[in-house]
């Protein structure tokens, strides 16, 4: 199964920094990335910039479409009463069968906010202690994941937040 995980990062540099440290990591067969997307939000900025790095066509995964629909449904949809709650509904639903419920998009929401940034990323396969190494003193903090609640402490505990 893939492991979703969303990275929040307390600059708005950190998902980018974190993003070359897992592309290296892959290169060196650590780890297996199968999507990812960068999320920025500079101090000051009404709307947080994305990176989308969709390897759909090189994978034949189909996590590269939702990058689009999940990032505008939490970023760029107006925080308005009825109209936020229901476009994190709408995601919700398509969300679910991967493993990402309608709390933890709400948790991303209200998590990522101006002068921070974060990394959405969807693995398989790797060595979490060694690509844990290189993510240590990065000051970021797992926001969502589909994992079991055994494999997120595990992570918690490779990854130092």
């Amino acid at each position: 199964m893939a492991a979703f995980t969303v990275w929040k990062f307390e600059d708005p540099a950190g998902a980018q920094h974190a993003a070359e440290k897992l592309r290296d990591s892959e290169r060196e067969q650590l780890i297996k990335i199968l999507d990812y997307a960068v999320v920025t939000w500079p101090e000051g900025a009404s709307k947080p910039e994305t990176d989308r790095h969709n390897e759909e066509v090189r994978r034949g995964t189909g996590w590269g479409a939702l990058w689009g629909v999940l990032l505008g449904a939490l970023f760029f949809v107006p925080v308005i009463g009825g109209v936020a709650g229901a476009a994190i509904g709408a995601i919700a639903k398509m969300t679910q069968d991967a493993g990402i419920s309608k709390d933890q998009l709400e948790t991303i929401r209200t998590q990522v906010t101006p002068g921070t940034s974060a990394l959405f990323v969807v693995t398989e396969e790797g060595d979490l202690d060694r690509v844990g190494e290189r993510f240590h003193h990065m000051n970021s903090k797992l926001i969502a994941t589909n994992l079991t609640d055994a494999e997120r402490r595990v992570m918690l505990e490779t990854f130092g937040s």
